[in-house]
């Protein structure tokens, strides 16, 4: 038990809880980048993702008896979760797509959404209670959050939709 307690076992439980992490994190962002289609980048994470990772299980299977290289190897890859969906977050690396409904302001918000620089195309739409304008709207995923803000600035009750798009051909960007 005293082997466990050793300044020695907790500094190679931290090294593996560590390592863990960065290899979680990194698989979170290798497979971003391919489902974005960017080879080179997910070959490279992946390449230095599979080399933490058998290091790592090495670190933890040559010392199988120590509970605490097991818990570490366990807090890694529920933080390196946490930390790759952050990194993610932050880079923002996409597109996003809106369908924006408001009863009555839906040209006011199309308008502004043109003012500020976006891509915006109105739709005649058929509700159950009634007609509208759908606007439509993509744009970066850096820009999403403005966006949205934008849009409830003028129409805090419109109902919103976003989701990830794939542009296959050009269109209008903000620039």
């Amino acid at each position: 038990m005293e082997v466990f307690l050793s300044p020695t076992a907790w500094l190679v439980a931290f090294g593996i809880f560590f390592a863990r992490m960065v290899n979680i994190a990194l698989d979170t962002l290798r497979f971003m980048f391919t489902m974005r289609g960017k080879s080179t980048i997910s070959w490279i994470l992946g390449f230095v993702e599979s080399i933490i990772f058998v290091v790592v299980m090495g670190s933890v299977l040559t010392n199988i008896g120590n509970p605490l290289n097991i818990i570490g190897y366990a807090a890694g890859f529920a933080t390196g979760n946490v930390v790759g969906m952050a990194i993610e977050k932050r880079l923002a690396i996409g597109f996003t797509h809106f369908n924006i409904i408001s009863k009555g302001r839906s040209t006011e918000i199309a308008d502004a959404l043109r003012r500020e620089g976006y891509g915006v195309t109105e739709i005649p739409a058929r509700g159950r209670e009634s007609n509208f304008m759908l606007v439509d709207c993509r744009v970066r995923r850096k820009e999403a959050d403005e966006v949205e803000n934008l849009v409830l600035s003028i129409d805090p009750e419109a109902f919103i939709t976003a989701e990830e798009v794939t542009p296959r051909r050009s269109g209008v960007w903000r620039q």
